[in-house]
């Protein structure tokens, strides 16, 4: 019997219990009735985690391999990739499981397999729960791990084996711990890989580590294959464009020809192009009232299935008190530019255009000597907003609309290419070779991280600029020259044009800017200091602090799958005679040049110090503002 095993005497006030391990082998729970859960697996993934798409990602990641493979180090890495994804996630790791729920246990066959067991059934109520859960064991032995597999198959969860195939020579030169030095002393007997077996998978979903690869690059395979999986979110977004059809085309101009008219101008013309060509998806028009009031309070679009997307400027179409007075009945309108009409606006919805609110929330002041809020105040007092149907492609005839590809063109421009990783910079100044080296430095850390063919879009913004701002046809010519000069990779870099305009709104803008990169097919977007800033209107100070834009962006709702690289400073540095990254130890050395110190040298004709930016780049800059006098 039980108590036949303990001892006769036993010291006054201890309790007379069994050892765990007796209790283990003993006793097992009878008359049990398994209870199903109220709330289902979908009503959790509506709940748990930041993924906009309400989907179910609990599975069970096992990582098995010798001692000092890299398990804990990789299950960490991915796991840190996860939750910054907004994927619920969490590690068990061997020695911090035993240190808790398997302190009881040693490292016989019975003990790892009990360890094994209980590892299971707590990474299975993880899965079930909704977290991706990442288990890093040795788990030696083929039985124990397929057991674990047979134990989410049963409950419909799905278990994913990555074998940590790091050779036994490396493991043991690694020796992290000291283990292997002590078994090979004969201090620990049965160790895994010199006394002790590894039965190592047969068919293991995924395999990493065999060719001394950087856990970055095995990082990078683990989460291809969650996404192969629809475990972990992809980057792409769907693209909604509002083109009509080319089979209706010709009824739709038909009928648009018989709609009362609205005139729009370039402006409004620009954010149409935006529109039709999905940058700004899921918007399926001009914004209506309550898709306004989203915009302005929250800076997110919430879809009628509950998705939420990043939408931080509002997309509005103004409008007379006399044009809504002529045409606020009509069950559709024809807008019309420059005496022809370019698309339908069904079920137009007039409203008021609140200037004063829209200004002080969207660009944090409401003064007329901002370009854009001038221009805002130069409207009509109402918007409209409705669904678009543009009638086909909006061309500038300019020379330059075969840059403005379109986010489905430029995703399957980087699919020929055969890119892995897209990552965007956006501008709207000539390129110096300060942003040369952030591009430059960007694509070595993604191939360090295991990237194969990353790809550069070099994406100025096209539209409304100010007026001091250089033009879009300069930029572009400044822009080929230094391609030309191979500043920048030709064969790893896209030059294309973004068509939003320009609304110099700092934080609230970047983060528009980096969701229409992001539904381009991005998954790679570099902000930089002050992104989308200007001097402050009526005071010797920029309008925006320099930093914020980067610490928002890395913060805002709506832009999961978008890793935002922050901007690294680059100035000259008069040591080595060109651009560096700018090391404050010795900030004597380095130079800052300005934008208006730029424009007074290519004005008088004098040069840029060598190496500040490529000769024919600066050529075209100083013809630009020598013409100009």
């Amino acid at each position: 019997s039980f108590f036949s095993r303990v001892p006769s005497r036993v010291p006054l006030g201890l309790p007379i219990f069994p050892t765990p391990f007796l209790v283990m082998a003993e006793n097992k729970a009878t008359n049990i009735t398994a209870v199903k859960h109220l709330v289902s697996r979908k009503s959790r993934a509506q709940v748990i985690g930041a993924s906009s798409e309400s989907k179910f990602r609990g599975c069970t990641v096992w990582f098995t391999g010798l001692s000092g493979a890299g398990k804990t180090t990789l299950s960490f890495a991915v796991e840190a990739e996860l939750c910054r994804r907004g994927v619920p996630s969490y590690g068990l790791d061997g020695d911090n499981m035993r240190t808790g729920l398997n302190k009881n246990l040693g490292f016989s066959p019975e003990d790892r397999a009990e360890n094994i067991r209980r590892v299971g059934e707590v990474s299975k109520l993880f899965a079930d729960g909704g977290i991706v859960s990442l288990c890093s064991f040795i788990s030696p032995f083929r039985k124990d791990r397929d057991q674990v597999r047979q134990l989410h198959d049963e409950a419909g969860l799905t278990f994913i084996e990555c074998f940590v195939a790091t050779p036994l020579d490396v493991c043991e030169l690694r020796d992290p711990k000291g283990l292997y030095k002590k078994a090979r002393a004969g201090i620990i007997k049965g160790f895994t890989g010199i006394d002790g077996v590894y039965e190592e998978p047969e068919s293991p979903e995924i395999a990493v580590g065999s060719r001394g690869e950087s856990i970055d690059e095995c990082v990078h395979q683990i989460l291809r294959y969650l996404e192969s999986r629809e475990i972990l979110p992809t980057v792409k977004t769907e693209v909604k464009e509002l083109f009509v059809p080319v089979e209706e085309v010709e009824a739709k101009t038909a009928e648009c020809a018989q709609l009362p008219v609205l005139a729009i101008d370039t402006l409004s013309m620009q954010w149409l192009q935006v529109l039709a060509e999905g940058w700004a998806s899921p918007l399926s028009g001009f914004m209506r009232e309550k898709e306004f009031l989203q915009c302005l309070h929250f800076n997110t679009l919430t879809t009628q299935d509950g998705s939420v997307f990043n939408q931080s400027v509002a997309i509005v179409l103004p409008a007379t008190a006399e044009e809504k007075e002529q045409l606020g009945q009509a069950p559709a309108l024809a807008l019309q530019y420059e005496g022809k009409r370019v698309a339908i606006l069904r079920q137009p919805e007039f409203f008021e255009a609140r200037k004063d609110e829209r200004c002080s929330r969207q660009f944090g002041i409401n003064h007329p000597g901002h370009p854009y809020i001038e221009q805002v105040h130069s409207y009509g007092d109402f918007l409209v907003g409705g669904d678009l149907e543009v009638l086909g492609p909006v061309r500038w005839e300019d020379g330059l609309d075969h840059y403005r590809l379109t986010p489905k063109q430029l995703r399957a421009e980087f699919a020929r290419r055969g890119a892995d990783a897209v990552f965007a910079f956006q501008l709207r100044n000539p390129i110096h070779n300060g942003h040369a080296l952030l591009m430059q430095d960007t694509h070595r850390r993604l191939t360090q991280r295991g990237f194969k063919k990353p790809l550069l879009l070099l994406h100025p913004l096209g539209g409304w600029t100010k007026d001091d701002d250089v033009p879009l046809p300069v930029r572009m010519q400044q822009h080929h020259e230094v391609l030309q000069a191979k500043v920048l990779d030709p064969e790893a870099t896209l030059l294309a044009i973004f068509p939003s305009p320009m609304l110099y709104a700092g934080p609230t803008e970047v983060q528009w800017h980096a969701k229409a990169r992001l539904n381009a097919g991005a998954n790679f977007y570099i902000v930089g200091r002050d992104p989308a800033g200007m001097g402050h209107p009526a005071k010797d100070e920029n309008l925006y602090n320099a930093d914020h834009g980067r610490e928002v962006l890395q913060m805002a709702p709506g832009l999961n799958g978008l890793e935002i690289i922050p901007f690294r400073v680059a100035a000259y540095d008069t040591k080595k005679g060109g651009m560096d990254f700018f090391d404050p130890s010795r900030s004597a050395d380095f130079l800052f040049i300005s934008g208006t110190k730029m424009r007074k040298l290519a004005r008088d004709g004098e040069s840029l110090p060598q190496g500040f930016m490529c000769e024919g780049g600066w050529k075209v800059l100083a013809n630009y503002y020598q013409s100009k006098q």
